[in-house]
């Protein structure tokens, strides 16, 4: 099965969203710069696509996509599992997500788990940030604080 790319544009760069007629496999940070794909995009990527640009223009604050299988262990399905949970405009602690999945001394492996994410914004590991300060990003210290500011969060 061909893997589909649909690019997205934002102010702080392009995001890639890919996938097949079974789901979406992966949402890619600007840095990735991905080529898009020629054609009609598989339904599970055009509304993931669709949904990623609503958000982008602030006019979405929940998703509903297809996810394409992937590889990952329990715990980074518990962990972005609890991504899941927090809501549009609010932020955790690394410690308060190794809490929410009951290993309370994991705030690393949260981080570990966070940079796995296959799908950023759609799994918010944005909203996650360290006690003192913004915390990583895959995407970089820009992209984290953008889309803060875009659920109305200010970080300097």
């Amino acid at each position: 099965m061909r893997r589909y790319v649909f690019n997205v544009r934002s102010s702080v760069g392009v995001w890639g969203v890919t996938g097949t007629d079974v789901g979406v496999g992966e949402v890619l940070l600007p840095h990735h710069r991905v080529t898009a794909t020629r054609g009609t995009a598989p339904t599970p990527v055009a509304v993931a696509a669709r949904q990623l640009e609503e958000y982008l223009a602030g006019a979405r604050r929940e998703f509903d996509v297809t996810f394409a299988p992937t590889r990952a262990t329990s715990f980074q399905r518990d962990v972005w599992g609890a991504l899941c949970d927090i809501p549009y405009g609010e932020v955790r602690t690394y410690a308060d997500v190794a809490t929410a999945i009951d290993r309370p001394r994991a705030m690393r492996a949260v981080g570990n788990a966070n940079h796995a994410n296959p799908w950023p914004i759609i799994v918010p590991c944005h909203r996650v940030v360290a006690v003192k300060g913004i915390g990583g990003y895959g995407g970089g210290a820009t992209v984290k604080r953008y889309l803060l500011a875009l659920e109305g969060i200010e970080y300097s």
